[in-house]
């Protein structure tokens, strides 16, 4: 599988086939997301429908972040002109396509949060910003002009909906480019994700700010919309990586070799490290500075029922990829790679998990029905559309200018 072969020994038309079981069991695992919501927003026991919600904006969240990772890295290709990637760009591609849909579906989520006060209610019950109501809460008072509900959803609207925008146009002009070849779709798409990093950049911290921080509105932490990021392309560079183990051991982009998985595992094990980083500044700032209202996210998270998961999502997204990633040989194996992969998926689920749960639920959490199911659901429905779009085109960008360099990337 050398990189000794030549152009034509590949079948750069060649189409991923999205059908028989894949197809089937994306399907049903939808339907058990369904019934799951559905089992739980249908309850008598208000608790339960909480759970549900919580559970509905994690995955929402995380659909989101996975797909926006995706469009970042297509962007993040073009704008440093990084020939390794070319050969396997169509995997984030698809990703970034379905991101309209999955900003749809969070907004729905954040939408319907706010109207039945399932979510968000600490900044958004009566009377808390009215100085005569009993329930008057000063903090949150002094961040009314930030956390009002019209700002909050216009936020929602113009950043997810500027992401998914440029995620379709970027995807869209490479599809173009393999039409019509030539320079244009390129030039187009440098400065497109150029002008796409500087705003993700700015405005994802204020996003994950909204979405996530807003569930607790006394604490604010300036370093948690850098975790939150940290967090989407870790995720996102995992299910790159699922995909492209898969389509591999599938038979498919044979001109993906071990080079190019050496450099994901990289990206994968330098940015958990980052993760790490962030997440430990964050709570060393906070235990160390003892103000009361910082330290109230934490102390919720020592709570007995949440100690053991605060500590486990360490192991798994720090200590598991360094041990696991460190050895080169380790980020040049399909299965190790698949494997380290899929833990750090389930690793940040929980990392989610964790900074959702306690502002909602609070010590009410459970896991059961409605967590798995949901999770699957999002699962079934991610696999579904992200491969249905990976099946419409070719695997291979044959008109990308630095393909070449692609074949030949050997480290």
């Amino acid at each position: 599988m050398g990189t000794h072969n030549h152009h034509h020994d590949y079948n750069f038309s060649e189409q991923f086939q999205f059908a028989g079981i894949a197809k089937v069991l994306s399907l049903v695992a939808i339907v058990v997301g369904i019934g799951a919501i559905a089992f739980g927003l249908l309850s008598s026991d208000h608790i339960m429908v909480e759970r549900t919600y919580a559970n509905l904006l994690l995955m929402g969240y995380y659909f989101t972040c996975v797909c926006a990772a995706g469009a970042f890295f297509v962007a993040l290709q073009m704008v440093t002109q990084s020939g390794w990637s070319a050969g396997l760009l169509r995997i984030p591609q698809a990703m970034a396509s379905v991101l309209p849909i999955a900003s749809i579906i969070l907004l729905v989520i954040v939408g319907l949060g706010l109207t039945t006060h399932n979510l968000y209610h600490h900044w958004h019950a009566e009377g808390l910003t009215d100085p005569n109501s009993p329930h008057y809460d000063k903090l949150v008072a002094g961040k009314a002009a930030f956390l009002n509900v019209p700002g909050f959803l216009i936020r929602q609207i113009l950043f997810m909906g500027s992401y998914a925008i440029f995620a379709f146009i970027l995807a869209k002009l490479s599809y173009n480019e393999d039409l019509e070849g030539g320079l244009t779709s390129y030039k187009k798409s440098f400065k497109l994700s150029a002008i796409f990093l500087v705003i993700f950049g700015f405005t994802t911290p204020i996003w994950s700010f909204d979405t996530i921080m807003s569930l607790e509105a006394h604490w604010f932490s300036t370093m948690f919309g850098w975790y939150n990021f940290a967090a989407m392309w870790v995720s996102g560079l995992a299910v790159i990586i699922v995909i492209l183990v898969l389509l591999k051991k599938a038979g498919y982009m044979n001109w993906v070799n071990e080079n190019h998985l050496h450099d994901l595992g990289k990206l994968l094990f330098g940015f958990s490290i980052f993760w790490t980083y962030v997440w430990f500044a964050q709570f060393m700032l906070i235990w160390y500075s003892n103000i009361p209202e910082e330290t109230v996210y934490f102390y919720k998270r020592w709570e007995p029922e949440y100690k053991p998961w605060f500590w486990i999502n360490i192991i798994i997204n720090f200590v598991a990829p360094v041990l696991l990633l460190v050895d080169r040989d380790a980020k040049r194996r399909l299965n190790m790679m698949l494997f380290v992969a899929i833990l750090l998926l389930l690793g940040h689920w929980l990392d989610y998990y964790i900074m959702i749960m306690p502002g909602t639920v609070e010590n009410h959490r459970g896991f059961g029905i409605v967590e798995i199911g949901t999770a699957i659901g999002f699962v079934g429905l991610f696999t579904f559309l992200v491969m249905s779009k990976l099946s419409k085109h070719a695997l291979a960008p044959k008109h990308h200018p630095f393909l070449d360099e692609s074949l030949h990337h050997q480290i």
